[in-house]
């Protein structure tokens, strides 16, 4: 596949307008400008006309087949909330691939998202990356897991209210979330003692503690759901008692604490933006949260939440935040490069560059202007749309 006369916004490298991309066996060759395009490249070519091309877009944050389309409880599998902590859930048991919600978000330009476990657990388990195009889960996967969800604020301490059960508080969310990091340092202890010792005895088998080793490993980062500030400021002091790596997911909060996140050096997917303030901790709510983040110097990404907002809005959720004063190069970056970042993904998806894999969005003018329509998705190196 040969796309050309196309603004080539590669999101890493420079501009180039007008440029092409060259796709072979599914991965990013050679892009460069017009005036430099080999006359040796075949197969079939794609003329932007004068469109932008832009890497396929990335989600860094929603449900996407875990809440279903036409929402029954057939369809729910983002909460096992008969335990507030369940690490050892698997969101690629969950997604169905099938939902339409795919098609649409493939048709919005958006080739990856990480999808999983939805916020009633204190932990409530593991996400994956995964592309928006294919039939069968394990073809679809970039990374699984991809990270460990925890939440805290009010939704893992209402969600067991029910059953009166804990956590009812915010005292309680976090205990619980320390209990099972300590008996995970234990756990790895044993098992690390067991083989440098063969006197000493390997623990006894714990399907949770299991999959929280990789984040005390810091093979995993831990994404905690937190809208209020002190709520951030709770994820980052637990992150720091055990070494985690901290991503901030919602940060609803986070622009009044825009300073101390850049010092701190913790990232942020924010959103969903296009959604009322439907609970007390969302009464800060403002679009100007992604722009006050990422002008602060906090590696910023925008994500729909889907199904909170659709997933086929994610432009739409970058366009309005450059309205209210994000700047527009760090806007398309927050729906590109830095969630791919932030996701650890960034090898293989987030800008156009040789060795990443062939996914492109061509819009017919700009991506955030209402005119501007999507003339072609490329996926792994084949038209999809």
């Amino acid at each position: 596949m040969l796309v050309i006369n196309g603004r080539i916004l590669t999101m890493e490298r420079e501009e180039y307008d007008p440029g092409y991309v060259w796709i072979e066996n599914g991965i990013i060759a050679e892009c460069g400008s017009m005036d430099q395009l080999p006359a040796d490249i075949g197969g079939p070519v794609l003329d932007a006309e004068g469109g932008t091309v832009l890497p396929g877009l990335i989600d860094a944050h929603c449900h996407l087949g875990m809440f279903e389309t036409l929402l029954s409880h057939d369809g729910d599998e983002a909460n096992e909330d008969t335990d507030s902590a369940t690490p050892q859930l698997r969101a690629i048991d969950g997604i169905n691939p099938m939902d339409r919600c795919f098609r649409e978000a493939l048709s919005a330009g958006v080739t990856t998202v990480l999808t999983g476990p939805g916020s009633a657990n204190a932990i409530g388990g593991q996400f994956a990356a995964i592309k928006t195009y294919g039939r069968r889960i394990d073809d679809m996967i970039l990374q699984a897991p991809a990270c460990i969800k925890f939440a805290l604020g009010e939704n893992p301490k209402t969600a067991h209210l029910d059953r009166d059960e804990g956590p009812v508080t915010r005292m309680a969310t976090a205990a619980i979330i320390r209990e099972n990091l300590f008996k995970a340092q234990e756990y790895l202890r044993k098992k690390d003692a067991a083989i440098r010792d063969e006197d000493a005895e390997d623990p006894d088998f714990d399907i949770k503690l299991e999959a929280l080793i990789p984040l005390l490993k810091g093979d995993l980062a831990a994404h905690f759901h937190a809208h209020r500030a002190d709520d951030i400021f709770t994820a980052i002091r637990i992150s720091k008692e055990f070494g985690l790596k901290c991503v901030i997911i919602h940060g609803t909060e986070g622009h009044l604490i825009a300073d101390i996140l850049a010092k701190e050096s913790i990232p942020v997917i924010t959103g969903p933006l296009l959604t009322d303030r439907s609970k007390p901790e969302l009464s800060n709510q403002t679009l100007r949260g992604p722009g006050v983040l990422s002008s602060a110097g906090v590696l910023t990404a925008i994500c729909t939440d889907h199904p909170e907002t659709p997933v086929q809005y994610l432009v739409l959720c970058a366009a309005m935040a450059t309205k209210s004063g994000m700047k527009e190069a760090d806007a398309l970056r927050s729906i590109t490069i830095h969630p791919a970042r932030i996701a650890g993904i960034d090898r293989r998806v987030g800008s156009i560059a040789p060795g990443k894999d062939g996914d492109l969005v061509i819009f017919s003018g700009h991506p955030f202007s209402m005119k501007s329509e999507i003339r072609a998705v490329i996926a792994g190196g084949v038209r999809a749309v």
